[in-house]
């Protein structure tokens, strides 16, 4: 899904429903097809605040640079996780 998404960036809204809709289906359980969704908003915000962090030497100034392109990041999770919901049901 990861993959996906980062080639469909383009498209704003279809771009996750098309990415998460194809992972649901490859995941062959609702389960699997949620932690699959998930993953990647979490790898994101947890990778952009590191490397805030990294960069500032300071973790309070990585968490405040950080923190909007992590929420972002975590608003992109709702069409995904929706759609493979879907996927894995049909």
């Amino acid at each position: 899904m990861f993959v996906l998404s980062v080639l469909l960036f383009w498209l704003p809204v279809a771009g996750p429903l098309i990415a998460g809709f194809v992972g649901g289906r490859k995941s062959g359980s609702i389960g699997n097809a949620i932690l699959a969704a998930l993953l990647p908003g979490i790898l994101i915000g947890g990778a952009v605040f590191f490397f805030a962090s990294l960069l500032t030497w300071n973790p309070l100034a990585g968490f405040l640079m950080g923190l909007p392109l992590a929420v972002i990041a975590l608003a992109h999770i709702g069409p995904l996780l929706i759609a493979a919901i879907i996927g894995a049901a049909i």
